[in-house]
């Protein structure tokens, strides 16, 4: 379980409250207006960003003293975060440490074949499609292997269909019952599709996660301000 307990996140005017837990197993989206706080809250989860006051905890245990790359967080961003001048296979091994010869390493061909990049392991980002380029940095996600994974529209910029198939692949290759995965979108079909349950973040507040088809059946008056409904 991911807990953000009394947390309070300031930047200049902007202020943020959250205190509520996510449990494992499941896929929350976090929904909301633009600079409402979706992605400043994930920074603070992944170690980017110091909350002002409260903490962050998984499993009970707080992670707030722990550098990014020693919290127990993958997450895969709206740019990929592909090095340009790397090859697939080296850009994934890099979920195993800086050596570029993790490239090579079975593991590694073993999750570009788990999102259907066999063969491709040789190719740049450049010679990848848009769709292409996702599943490769979900490659090195999933090779992370981390309990929390952190989503932050990582799909945004692909069309209708292939967001709609990224989405299933994450629930089918990512979603574990001991992994937490929080998924910021703008758009409410893919929460439906995806999640399990959806936290509305607005008005300088993250609302407790409540079970999607719940909070769609019965939108409180924020969400249906957000909706246009």
């Amino acid at each position: 379980m991911l807990t953000l307990d009394a947390l309070e996140i300031t930047q200049g005017d902007f202020r943020l409250g959250a205190d509520m837990s996510f449990e494992a197993g499941q896929v929350t989206a976090l929904i909301g207006p633009s600079g409402a706080g979706k992605s400043t809250l994930l920074s603070v989860v992944n170690g980017f960003f110091r909350q002002t006051s409260g903490r962050v905890l998984w499993q009970g245990k707080a992670i707030d003293d722990l550098q990014p790359d020693e919290r127990p967080v993958a997450t895969l961003f709206q740019d990929n975060n592909l090095f340009p001048h790397l090859t697939i296979a080296q850009n994934v091994g890099l979920a195993l440490g800086p050596k570029l010869s993790f490239g090579s390493d079975p593991r590694v061909a073993e999750m570009l074949s788990a999102v259907g990049l066999t063969g491709m392991e040789g190719r740049k980002p450049a010679r990848l499609s848009g769709g292409q380029q996702s599943r490769a940095a979900l490659a090195r996600v999933l090779l992370m292997d981390r309990p929390i994974v952190l989503l932050d529209e990582p799909f945004s910029a692909l069309g209708p269909g292939l967001r709609t198939e990224m989405l299933d692949l994450v629930r089918s290759k990512l979603l574990t019952p001991d992994r937490c995965i929080l998924l910021v979108t703008h758009d409410p079909d893919d929460a439906r599709r995806s999640s399990d349950t959806v936290a509305l973040i607005d008005d300088s507040e993250v609302a407790p996660p409540v079970p999607t088809e719940e909070l769609f059946a019965n939108p409180p008056e924020r969400l249906k301000t957000y909706l246009g409904i």
